[in-house]
């Protein structure tokens, strides 16, 4: 982790980047690996907390943002045989939400943002839990900004839910607006709508447009470039209709 830190802080200080950030695993992510162990789930959850509170911490130590990557909060869904109900799946995931806030104690939420994904596997996606079922329970998360796929064919109607979902006066989101699941370069006019449905409903100066999850080893590198030089752009042109 120090040398992360390092290598980003030496990075920015080349590049006179004002705001950089590391991700890190959430503790319900975490705890998905063997337990060879503690035996005991629960116990493997919270030395999960511990262990990568002490990540968070030394990044929001170095003046830098956390990103929790936790495809756990989603994904679980189709990991669980048979299917739970919703309300059973809220109750085990509330556990794992519990985690990320013990692990974020005294971190500054603004410091903070946190990563939703359905998983980065190329599938059907066709057994993913719905946006609308973890939407607010998502906003439970002590963080700042919130990061979730959006630019995903299976997921893109779901930015309606910020209808109905009341996004905290002091949150953004993080919308991605381009995906790491096709080679198609999405054209800078369809980033753009994309932006600013999301806009439209939650304000333009609380949307940051991004990538539905990391681009590298999923694209080929040409292919991620040419994805975040339409993502520039298509925010480009949005900021100028918007604002």
């Amino acid at each position: 982790m120090a040398r992360d830190i390092a290598n980003l802080k030496a990075a920015m200080a080349k590049t006179g980047a004002q705001e950089g950030y590391l991700a890190a695993l959430s503790p319900g992510s975490c705890a998905r690996l063997e337990d060879t162990y503690y035996g005991n789930e629960d116990d493997v959850l919270a030395a999960c907390t511990e262990a990568m509170r002490q990540e968070y911490k030394a990044i929001t130590d170095a003046g830098l943002i956390v990103q929790i990557d936790d495809p756990s909060i989603a994904e679980n869904w189709d990991q669980i045989n048979p299917e739970p109900s919703v309300e059973d799946y809220l109750a085990f995931t509330r556990r794992r939400v519990d985690a990320i806030n013990a692990a974020l104690d005294g971190i500054p939420p603004e410091q903070v943002r946190f990563h939703l994904c359905w998983g980065s596997w190329h599938g059907p996606h066709t057994t993913d839990i719905e946006f609308r079922h973890i939407a607010e329970l998502m906003l439970e998360i002590n963080a700042g900004a919130y990061s979730f796929e959006a630019a995903n064919v299976r997921h893109e109607h779901e930015w309606k839910i910020w209808q109905e979902v009341a996004l905290p006066a002091d949150k953004v989101i993080i919308p991605g607006v381009v995906s790491h699941a096709t080679n198609v370069v999405e054209h800078p006019e369809l980033v753009a709508e994309r932006i600013e449905r999301f806009a439209s409903v939650v304000g333009p100066e609380r949307v940051i447009a991004s990538t539905d999850c990391g681009l590298g080893g999923r694209v080929h590198p040409q292919i991620a470039q040419a994805k975040l030089e339409t993502l520039a752009e298509g925010a480009r042109i949005a900021s100028e209709r918007l604002f």
